[in-house]
């Protein structure tokens, strides 16, 4: 298998016209800028955020943050992968439009937490794989075979893959710090001014394709 023949991401420029997107004036648009979460970014965190599509959910009260990062650490060799990662958060809020519940995707599961009286969301965002996390999270609370000492041991682990991966695109060569600052979410970057799109639908599928380009990964779009 030819290590070069994995898939190289081409993200389009946002289309002047996005299917369900809203004005920047309509009241839709302005709640999902009061509600778009800061992310709290590992701080050697190699890959760029290169797309944000917030979708508003016509019947319930909730939005969906959809985040496109350039490339994901793992896999990028390997040939028909999607070259482009792409994780979600989603943001329930109430009749004051104040934050009550986010749920975040985390490899293949949803991890939930009550955000009643807790102002901003905040997200923290794992190195290299872009699970994304409530900040601050204990992480006991996750689930056992998805642990954050387990990815971090994987890192090493997966060296081999990561190599790889870097003979396709430009990458790390390794997660080289200890455990302590692979958990050191200390780059901040707020979501709010910086939504490529704001979509009021049920189904944003149209829309993520044309922003994010195609193929992307297609992650479940409500929790």
């Amino acid at each position: 298998m030819c290590a070069a023949c994995g898939p190289r991401a081409h993200i389009p420029p946002v289309p002047a016209v996005v299917p369900g997107a809203v004005q920047p004036t309509d009241s839709v648009a302005q709640l999902a800028q009061t509600l778009a979460p800061l992310l709290y970014v590992q701080k050697d965190e190699w890959f760029p955020l290169e797309r944000v599509v917030a979708v508003v959910n016509p019947t319930r009260p909730v939005i969906a943050y959809h985040l496109l990062w350039k490339d994901d650490v793992d896999g990028s060799w390997i040939p028909f992968t999607v070259p482009t990662d792409e994780e979600v958060v989603w943001v329930g809020y109430d009749s004051t439009r104040a934050p009550t519940d986010v749920w975040t995707y985390w490899h293949g599961t949803l991890l939930h937490t009550d955000w009643h009286g807790r102002g901003q969301v905040a997200i923290d965002v794992q190195w290299g794989k872009h699970g994304s996390l409530p900040h601050g999270v204990v992480e006991s609370d996750l689930p056992w075979n998805r642990k954050l000492n387990v990815f971090y041991a994987l890192t090493w682990i997966g060296l081999p893959d990561i190599w790889l991966g870097d003979l396709t695109r430009a990458g790390p060569l390794c997660f080289c710090h200890g455990y302590g600052r692979y958990r050191d979410f200390s780059k901040v970057i707020p979501l709010g001014g910086r939504l490529d799109a704001i979509v009021h639908a049920t189904d944003a599928t149209p829309a993520l394709m044309d922003v994010f380009g195609k193929p992307y990964s297609k992650k479940r779009a409500w929790p």
